[in-house]
């Protein structure tokens, strides 16, 4: 067995322990988890280890006895293998750890707890004084268009919004905030998933059921749910893509601090077990976050999505570079349900701030200058207010509705088939020639 030189005497002890092989049995992507370790990804200085399947207990204990690690928490425990979070004792480098497991039999994989961060940036009246650009505007969404045709009514079409949580009370978006049937606020975890009375969805960093722990700072998934299904017609505020009786459903798993990847494949696991145990009709998932390293487990989730029938849209990222050279995710993550999004000017022009990607960003959507819902504090209370943000963060529920408005226009539509409608229906524009694998912008008017 070959050691790198600067290995530490603790993972020497490790190495000796688990009795590494010299041939790999390891599934997942090892090398683009130590490039991004290498990179300086964020993470969180915990492990995910992902056991095979008929991996027993004894197997984990003797992991995490080598390791000198602790079981945080349980991640996932399924048929096809256990997925643990580990707290790894003091000395013991993340790239070491996923070094040292590598070859061991019972592990799939093992990969850092990478931590994310929302894609905004801050600078139905706003409908009538032509400020919602996205929806009215000759380089929006042109969902204004489908209205006039009377294709707003989104009833019985469910979107998930994975970010911070959201102020549910709002003015504009009350009426469409899911209310869970499945399990009334008693105190008892009557659906039998593992959360006590999910009523409105459930908040993954905080662990309660309280989707608006953060107050006025889950303005983010606030703002995103907005453009996504704010209420239209009330004579109020915005209106979102998909306005008419869609329901949204939170999982906050964004804190003050950001998110982490095992709270995003709770959140994402979330949707795929409502789907799949109670045939909620979830179309979409909306994602606008990113900065994390490639993870397996992310991606396995992303793909339990795909199977059921769940889109996973993406925004593509604000930090301006190509994500066909420099990978970004999850937006760069090659799941089959996975929508990636740039952003877009009230001009046509790609937002300076936008990652793009000619074969890894799917389409661009309005992203910036775009008005939506925000809590706001005013002497102790939470308000209904209004806010213009800038980000792939804006732009990606743009896509999202989309999914919805098509959804309910075409029921029984497969998610690759709203997928396909979406970029199929693009509209080309100059400035994301070359750029996105459309080669155009989100255009709704054909649905």
């Amino acid at each position: 067995m070959r050691i790198s030189a600067g290995v530490t005497s603790l993972s020497l002890a490790i190495a000796a322990a688990l009795a590494i092989p010299q041939s790999s049995h390891a599934g997942g992507r090892s090398d683009l988890v130590l490039a991004d370790l290498q990179a300086g990804r964020a993470h969180t200085g915990e492990l995910l280890v992902q056991f095979r399947s008929g991996a027993s207990r004894s197997d984990s204990q003797a992991v995490r006895s080598g390791l000198g690690a602790a079981t945080i928490e349980t991640v996932r425990d399924a048929r096809n293998g256990r997925l643990e979070l580990m707290r790894l004792p003091a000395g013991l480098g993340i790239a070491d750890a996923v070094r040292g497991l590598s070859g061991d039999p019972a592990v799939e994989f093992a990969e850092p707890n990478w931590t994310y961060q929302h894609s905004a940036t801050s600078n139905d009246t706003y409908v009538t004084n032509g400020s919602l650009w996205g929806m009215t505007g000759s380089y929006g969404s042109q969902a204004a268009n489908a209205w006039t045709e009377n294709k707003q009514n989104c009833s019985g079409v469910y979107v998930g919004v994975i970010d911070e949580g959201i102020y549910f009370a709002h003015e504009d978006l009350t009426a469409n905030i899911w209310s869970n049937p499945y399990d009334p606020a008693d105190g008892i975890d009557n659906d039998g998933n593992g959360y006590v009375d999910d009523t409105r969805g459930w908040d993954f960093d905080g662990g309660s059921n309280n989707i608006n722990s953060g107050g006025a700072t889950d303005d983010h998934g606030t703002h995103v749910s907005g453009t996504i299904a704010g209420v239209g017609g009330n004579g109020k505020g915005v209106a979102g893509v998909c306005w008419g009786g869609v329901k949204l459903i939170s999982a906050k798993f964004l804190g003050r601090r950001g998110g982490t990847t095992a709270n995003a494949i709770k959140a994402v696991d979330y949707f795929n077990d409502l789907k799949s145990r109670h045939g909620l009709n979830i179309v979409a998932t909306n994602n606008s976050w990113g900065g994390g390293g490639y993870s397996q487990a992310l991606k396995d989730a992303i793909d339990r999505a795909n199977t059921a029938g769940i889109l996973f849209v993406a925004a593509a990222g604000n930090s301006a570079y190509d994500n066909d050279t420099q990978d970004s995710y999850p937006s760069n993550y090659t799941s089959a349900n996975v929508i990636a999004v740039a952003s877009i000017t009230s001009t046509g022009s790609l937002s300076s701030f936008s990652q793009w990607g000619a074969t890894t960003v799917d389409l661009g959507a309005p992203g910036s200058a775009i008005w939506s819902t925000v809590p706001k504090s005013s002497k102790g209370q939470l308000i209904s207010a209004y806010a213009s943000y800038n980000g792939t963060s804006m732009a990606t529920p743009h896509v999202t509705g989309a999914a919805a408005l098509y959804a309910s226009l075409n029921p029984g539509a497969t998610a690759a088939q709203i997928k396909a409608a979406i970029l199929a229906g693009t509209t080309a524009t100059p400035s994301l020639s070359g750029k996105v694998l459309t080669g155009g912008r989100l255009d709704v008017s054909g649905f």
